[in-house]
This record gives structure tokens, sequence and C-alpha cells, in this order.
């Protein structure tokens, strides 16, 4: 078992990488009474075109099959698995991204029968023609309460723009439509192709001896046999690269009171090393904070003149192939918001440069908010991110963090911000 000290946060993290392939990390959190735990397999909803394990024909796979099958995993023969993290006292629960699914549990006891539960449900797939039909009824009341939700249409709206033709503009859960298409033959391809522990890794964090848990999941592991392992064929790939497909401007009408606005900026730049991936989304998170966060003058002024309110918010996102930031409010003045956002975006080195004496202090706070996050064995679990990363952990995001300069926010602005990536969404009153 490998290990990684980190003496300035006085924590080790413990590493192995199994003989079926899952990769396994710890961290012990001295004085905790709680233990974090979260398994996660490579695959999200994007990943809907693939050649299925130990065959040669590609399959395409409607739309909703990742979310699907995390919904159904639970579900067992003569049992469900929340019933029994439940009877053991764990919370337990689950959630599918763009290209991963991730089972969890966290518990204050019985952490080696949590364990045994949460590496059995997950690796002992239970679908029946009549299991999956009652779930399609399930999903489709989930994706149809999430229809009549304006944020959601929004930010949906704005991947819709940002990737006309790509399956990030569809829904995670699918479409009612498409998951009424849902087999169990599709659901056992897409789960032996993408569920093999190879392609999984499992992250504990809190009260833990590392040496009796690492023994446990082994001994757990070497109690099953799995297929040989085969890395998962992807046929995922953006259909243009350069975002020359971004749709400028659309809107949808709803039934809401107050106009809702969301300019987006879709990233172009590939690569192939995970440090690199990280460092760069380290310095994107910084460059928006310089410009938008609430103590710069961009949103002062905005706030005064009252082009945006305290709805606003700004985020980037980085996933397995794709990257983008979007900034959103709550507004009457739409046309106005959107033209100073990308005012803004467009005006970045001399924002920059307007803010290279705040540059320390925003750096200094961003620091002080992952530091906190130190406290949280959720928080430390969650932000793992496997290989898009190169398996940094939090305690290596700090120590990058530190690293960056004002001048790689320059780099990252030119590299980042151009004009064929912008966009504009808007979810409008209907009587606007």
């Amino acid at each position: 078992m490998d290990k990684q000290v980190y003496q300035e946060f006085n924590q080790t993290i413990y590493r192995q990488q199994l003989a079926n392939g899952l990769k396994v990390q710890l961290l012990p959190m001295a004085g905790y009474h709680k233990t974090y735990a979260i398994l996660t397999t490579d695959f999200g909803s994007i990943d809907n075109h693939f050649i299925p394990y130990q065959q040669d024909e590609a399959i395409k796979v409607p739309d909703g099959v990742a979310h699907f099958l995390e919904h159904k995993m639970f579900e067992k023969e003569d049992h469900d698995a929340f019933d029994l993290f439940g009877k053991l006292g764990a919370d337990s629960n689950a959630f599918t991204s763009f290209t991963q699914t991730s089972y969890l549990f966290s518990t204050t006891s019985n952490l080696h029968a949590n364990l045994d539960v949460l590496l059995d449900f997950v690796q002992d797939p239970y679908f029946t023609a009549q299991t999956v039909k009652k779930e399609q009824g399930i999903i489709g009341q989930e994706i149809q309460m999430y229809d009549d939700d304006p944020g959601w249409r929004l930010y949906l709206g704005i991947l819709g723009n940002l990737y006309p033709k790509d399956p990030m503009r569809i829904d995670i859960a699918g479409t009612v439509d498409s998951i009424s298409q849902i087999t169990p033959e599709i659901l056992m391809a897409s789960y032996q192709t993408f569920y093999q522990p190879s392609n999984m890794n499992l992250f504990l964090v809190g009260q833990l001896d590392p040496e009796e848990t690492m023994a446990w999941i082994e001994q757990n592991q070497a109690q099953k046999t799995f297929p040989p392992a085969e890395v998962p064929r992807r046929l995922f790939s953006l259909n243009d690269p350069t975002a020359h497909d971004v749709i400028p401007f659309r809107s949808l009408t709803m039934d809401i009171v107050r106009p809702k606005v969301v300019v987006g900026l879709r990233g172009t730049k590939h690569f192939d090393d995970g440090r690199q991936r990280l460092h760069y989304k380290l310095a994107i998170d910084l460059l928006l904070d310089v410009l938008f966060d609430d103590t710069s003058d961009n949103y002062l002024r905005l706030y005064n003149n009252e082009t945006l309110d305290d709805s606003f918010s700004y985020n980037f996102e980085m996933q397995r192939g794709f990257h983008f930031a979007y900034f959103s409010s709550d507004t009457n003045q739409l046309e106005r918001f959107a033209d100073e956002v990308i005012a803004i975006l467009e005006s970045a080195d001399q924002q920059i440069e307007a803010a290279r004496t705040r540059f320390e202090g925003i750096k200094n706070a961003e620091l002080g908010r992952l530091i906190g996050l130190l406290d949280s064995p959720e928080a430390i679990a969650n932000r793992y991110a496997g290989d898009l990363f190169a398996g940094a952990s939090l305690m290596d995001e700090i120590q990058l963090l530190k690293s960056i300069t004002i001048d790689d926010l320059y780099q990252v602005a030119n590299e980042f911000i151009t004009s064929q990536g912008i966009s504009v969404y808007q979810v409008v009153p209907q009587h606007q």
C-alpha cells in the first residue's frame, strides 16, 4: 500500500490498486467520528456511444442510461440496498453527472459492514423487464418535475447553445421518450462495459484504520470473480472542437414572474496531462473571481445600477472532454446584463491589470475556502475527480493553487475566452 504524506496538513492518503483493477484511497482523520465512502465509476450521461464489453460492433444507447442504472443498482430481487444501509445506521445516496456515477454512504458505526453493502450491491446487477418498467415511470416523473424548474431549464438551455450537437445538451436523466426505450439488455451491456472494477475508484475519508480497512476491502473483492478487464471503448467526440457550432442566442417562454438570463462561455483548449488540466481549472476559477466576485468593481457597478441582484452567480465546470463557464442572474435588464458580462470577458486583460493589487487577496480567499473544506470528509472525497486531474487530492489542489500567479491569469484568459465560444440564453415570462 502506497502512502502520500502531506506534512503541511498533517494528513496521509493511503493508495492501492487491487488485483482486479479497483483503485482505493483511504484518508484517516484523527478525532472524527464519521466516515464517508464514495464508489465512482467513470461512466456518465455523455457515454451513450460505445463498443460493448468483449464485442466488436458499436452501439448507441438511449439518453439517460447512466442515471437509470444509478437508480436500478439499489434494487435487488429480494431487498433494497437503502434498507441494508439503514439497518446498519448509515445514510446512503448516489448521483450521476455527465461523466461519472457515484454511490456513497456516511456512518459513525459498522464501517466494514457498510463497505460490504456498498461493494456488493454495486457489483451485483439485477434487472428485469418489470422493474425497468416501474423505474421508467418514476424517472419520467422526475424529468417532468425538472422540466417545470426555470433554473434547470436555463442551465440546460445554455448547454444546448454551447454544445448544440453533443450529448451535454440533453438532461442527464434523459427524456421521457428516451428512457421508454431502455431495456434490461441495454442496462446490462452498459453495466458490463463501464462497471468493471478497473474503471472504478473507492475513496474513504474519516474515522478508519487504513491497514484494517484496506484488508477488509481486499477480502471482499477476493471473494468475487470478475471477467477480464477491458478498457471501455468510448466513441464520444465533440461535434466541433473549435466551438464554431455554438448557437449565439436562444430564449424560452415560461410561466414565471421575473426573467432569467445566462451568458455561457465554452472553452476549446485540449489537455493531455491531468495536472496541467487542474492548474488551468484553478487559474480560471481565480480569473472569474477577479472579474466577477462580489468585491469587484464590476459586480458593485452592475448591482448598483440594478443590472443584476443577489441571485447572480458564476461557475466554471471542467469534465472529461469539455469545459465551460456560465454567468446568470434574475434581471429585468436582460440585454444589458448579457452585454455587460460579454464586455467584461472580452476586456479580460485590462480587467486583470486593474485588479493587480487585489490578486493576492482574491487568491488567499480561495485558499481559505479550500482549506476550510479539509474539515469535511464529504468535500474531500467528492472533489476527487480521478484520472481527470491525475489523481490529485484536495491537498494537491491547495498546493497547486499557491503556485498560481497573476501572469497565469493572462494566459488562461487568452486561451479560454473566444468570441465564437460565447452564447446567451434567456427564460422570459409569458407576458413579456
